[in-house]
């Protein structure tokens, strides 16, 4: 079955980033010129899917309006010629058809996409978390997709991380099936280092069977007395296989995290050739000095 729909987690309070989330979500913290959430949309929208749930919460409001047509600001820009930021502004409420839907229930990262179950409907799905993606071409949301069109299997994005970084991560045991692609056996959720059963960091975007609303609903909390979205893949591995495809050619940015946020900053800002020149002369004077 074809995949239609997205579901975009972003509920979180963002604590990680607190004061700046008291009054601004995470997702919407801007990486150069554009909010994190936006990068995230525009890789499901680049993979073919243009059906986006984003679940949230009533303080959230600032998701919901930038994704919504701004017709006072659309008004404003075309009375003064200013086409480019006019197209821009257009472009972000036309690409998709996006669907809001407040969070109830647990706290966890269960909890939004349980929440999503009547949008979704009986049907296999993506979720992908609003304020973390992979910078990779083709998209890795595509190359997951790739994925559950040839072998019709539930699929987790997957990459390699380094040893300092292990015990961040749900970490994949696995047994390679071709190429990049793995069955996962079991999934260990931030062990030490010298626990982990390999150095695949299997998270960030899946595809799902909608079995896994019946699985979360059935679920015990877990771990601080949350819902946990990890607890539920564990189940449905004991039902049926569900693989992992290591992200090729791609870097992963995690914006919910203060020094990653930064360098994600820094990167996408780099990838501007009007701001590159600039920007490397005044870091190279950083470290001179």
């Amino acid at each position: 079955m074809k995949i239609r729909k997205a579901v975009i987690p972003a509920a979180g309070w963002g604590t990680r980033l607190l004061p700046a989330t008291k009054s601004v979500p995470k997702e919407m913290l801007p990486i150069v010129d554009k909010p994190a959430i936006q990068y995230v949309v525009e890789e499901v929208v680049n993979s073919g899917i243009t059906d986006i749930i984003i679940v949230t919460t009533e303080q959230k409001t600032a998701i919901k309006t930038h994704f919504t047509q701004n017709l006072d600001l659309e008004g404003f820009l075309k009375k003064f010629n200013k086409n480019d930021q006019l197209k821009q502004v257009r472009k972000i409420a036309s690409m998709a058809k996006f669907t809001f839907v407040n969070q109830f229930g647990p706290y966890g990262n269960g909890t939004p996409v349980l929440s999503a179950k009547e949008e979704v409907g009986d049907e296999p799905f993506v979720v992908i978390w609003g304020d973390e993606f992979i910078y990779s071409t083709p998209p890795r949301l595509k190359q997951i997709l790739d994925v559950y069109e040839k072998y019709e299997k539930p699929v987790i994005s997957a990459v390699r991380v380094g040893k300092d970084k292990i015990s961040r991560y749900g970490i994949a045991d696995i047994s390679l099936i071709k190429d990049n692609i793995y069955k996962i056996n079991r999934i260990v959720e931030k062990p030490k280092p010298e626990e982990a059963p390999s150095d695949l960091a299997a998270h960030g975007a899946y595809i799902l069977p909608s079995k896994i609303f019946q699985i979360l609903e059935n679920l015990e909390l877990g771990k601080g007395g949350e819902l946990w979205l990890p607890d539920a893949i564990q189940k449905l591995i004991e039902t049926e296989d569900v693989l992992a495809c290591e992200i090729q050619n791609g870097k992963y940015y995690d914006t919910g995290n203060k020094l990653e946020y930064i360098k994600t900053n820094i990167d996408f800002a780099l990838r501007d050739s009007e701001m590159k020149p600039e920007l490397e002369k005044y870091l190279r004077d950083i470290i001179k000095n």
